[in-house]
């Protein structure tokens, strides 16, 4: 789950991308939909050890390309985070690699979930590759288990749901996600500089800092729209959805509901609203 996108654009990402010092071979995780775009790019970093950046869905095409990159499978699976289009294919892979280790920062609630022995990933662990450590960064917000992995060498970070080229990122406040705690995450990864992002959907973003300038920029107008809405008398999430995402197709709805849900949540921290049961109100 990434953004808000109605339909499912064409395919265009290479197969192979030598990114500076850091060799990457891109897979498609064949499940394109309302809440994924095209679908998920997983990452393959061959070598010794073949290291899998996602896990996808369990779509046998993408089964059969991973083994194909990888003969025999990779060595390591990194879940970038728990949610379902990310993680729900390591039972699959597992039976067509079953020496893989499968990684991941612990979310207890959401793991279990999935038949696989996962080791625990902690922020700051390297991960050796072919071409260098990767670096986990912990960056939470869109999910509490949220990862980057960076690859100083080359400044490229592998995002996951972090960043999204021409859309914004859901926060699915009911479920886990935290506003505040992805914006800390943003200005986290702008401090390391990266050149290049390498996102679970959508394309490759050459210009992450201004994606993430413009993430910033967003989320500060979005507020002010929130804060507008409750001064003009909608109370209700359904109802400031209503004011601020007019024409949206039903199917992105609830996305629309859970972002405002995070802007208000964040909002109350600052005691800068108040709610009484299902109703918001600016306080003071």
């Amino acid at each position: 789950m990434a953004g808000f996108r109605r339909s499912a654009p064409t395919i265009d990402r290479p197969l192979t991308a030598e990114l500076d010092r850091v060799n990457v071979v891109t897979l498609h995780a064949a499940n394109p939909g309302p809440m994924t775009g095209s679908g998920n790019w997983t990452y393959l970093l061959p070598g010794p050890h073949p290291l899998l950046v996602d896990a996808g869905v369990g779509h046998a095409g993408h089964l059969d390309a991973v083994v194909a990159a990888a003969p025999g499978g990779p060595a390591v699976v990194v879940v970038t985070h728990a949610h379902a289009d990310h993680v729900s294919g390591a039972p699959a892979l597992r039976a067509r690699a079953p020496a893989a280790r499968f990684l991941k920062v612990p979310w207890p609630e959401s793991d279990a979930a999935w038949d696989v022995p996962w080791e625990v990933l902690a922020d700051g662990q390297e991960l050796e590759t072919a071409d260098g450590p990767l670096q986990v960064v912990h960056t939470p917000g869109h999910a509490p288990d949220h990862i980057v992995l960076w690859h100083e060498a080359s400044r490229t970070a592998f995002t996951g749901d972090l960043l999204v080229r021409g859309t914004t990122v859901v926060i699915p406040a009911s479920r886990g996600g935290v506003l505040a705690d992805y914006l800390r995450s943003l200005r986290r990864l702008a401090a390391l500089g990266p050149r290049r992002a390498l996102p679970a959907h959508g394309p490759v973003i050459d210009d992450p800092l201004a994606v993430i300038d413009g993430y910033l920029a967003h989320r500060r107008e979005r507020e002010q729209q929130v804060l507008d809405a409750l001064s003009g008398g909608a109370a209700t999430i359904p109802a400031i959805v209503a004011r601020l995402y007019q024409g949206l197709h039903p199917a992105l709805v609830a996305m629309a509901e859970e972002s405002v849900l995070a802007h208000l949540v964040l909002l109350e921290g600052e005691a800068r609203v108040a709610r009484d049961g299902a109703a918001w109100r600016l306080a003071g």
